[in-house]
């Protein structure tokens, strides 16, 4: 038994995009307003998620856009030896803006351009949709510097991110930027089948939600597009039939301690962590593609 090709072909085609253009390019154009509170700060704006990646599928309603303050910097400098750490405070110069006060004003801004139903999440700030414009997440963050190194011959290295924190408090760093120009490379080199069996696998997964084989949560989008980024570039074939066993073959073959996000940068796999999958629900996740296909 398996899922039909026909099926799976139907899983593959990418979600509502007019509107989600549309949607993106009203909001933008409201967090770039030169009237903004913040409007003196430096800062940019980008997609991010599923939409921005070309991954969304028909039931993914939210457009994911980040607004990005590099008018400060925040830093990890943990990679650099003493010498290195002594370089960079003495070139430090200390910024008098906060994210805090970054994301009071981009929440204040938002809510007089959008009405009362603009709320903080424990994330990002939710915007409602109407009839002509999607729900939208604003991910209200700050650039991040993972030193890699800083010379005095050849000056610092980096990993160029962004940071934010929690409702709870906690700070997640995160290289959005380079998530999306992974997936991009790595569908580019399998001749455009990446993004779309990532599509397939998201459906894959709703559907397993709705009967029963999966509690919600489980795989969230974001690492299932890391998983699939991990296989390598020969096993994505014009039969998604024949993708689906081929990926999940080498992932069953593969030592799972070294797959990375498709970022590059975090592990994909690792325990107590937010920005990696705990390792029971990704081995949840794929036994129940498994049953779902041999159920099917």
């Amino acid at each position: 038994m398996a899922i039909s090709e026909a099926q799976l072909e139907t899983w593959s085609h990418p979600g509502a995009q007019e509107q989600s253009k549309n949607t993106y390019a009203t909001i933008k154009a409201v967090l770039e307003d030169a009237n903004s509170p913040y409007r003196a700060q430096k800062f940019d704006s980008f997609l991010q998620g599923s939409y921005g990646n070309s991954t969304n599928i028909r039931v993914d309603s939210d457009v994911d856009i980040a607004l990005r303050l590099s008018s400060i910097n925040y830093y990890d400098l943990s990679s650099l030896d003493d010498a290195e750490k002594a370089r960079f405070h003495q070139n430090l110069t200390p910024g008098s803006y906060s994210h805090k006060k970054f994301k009071e004003e981009v929440l204040e801004w938002l809510t007089t351009k959008f009405g009362n139903g603009v709320k903080p999440g424990k994330k990002a700030i939710f915007i409602p949709g109407n009839g002509s414009r999607r729900d939208a997440d604003v991910l209200v963050c700050t650039r991040h510097l993972r030193y890699t190194s800083y010379s005095a011959e050849t000056g610092p290295a980096y990993r160029d991110g962004i940071c934010f924190w929690t409702y709870d408090g906690d700070k997640i760093v995160n290289y959005p930027k380079q998530h999306l120009a992974n997936c991009t490379s790595k569908n580019q080199a399998t001749s455009t089948r990446f993004k779309s069996n990532v599509r397939v696998f998201k459906n894959w997964r709703n559907r397993m939600i709705e009967a029963g084989y999966l509690e919600d949560g489980v795989a969230p989008s974001y690492f299932i597009e890391g998983m699939l980024w991990n296989v390598p570039n020969q096993n994505f074939v014009s039969s998604y039939q024949q993708t689906y066993l081929n990926c999940h073959a080498w992932l069953k073959a593969c030592d799972i301690s070294k797959l990375f996000c498709a970022n590059g940068y975090h592990f994909l796999l690792r325990d107590g962590t937010k920005v990696c999958w705990n390792e029971k629900d990704f081995n949840k996740f794929r036994a129940a593609m498994v049953k779902y296909w041999n159920d099917s």
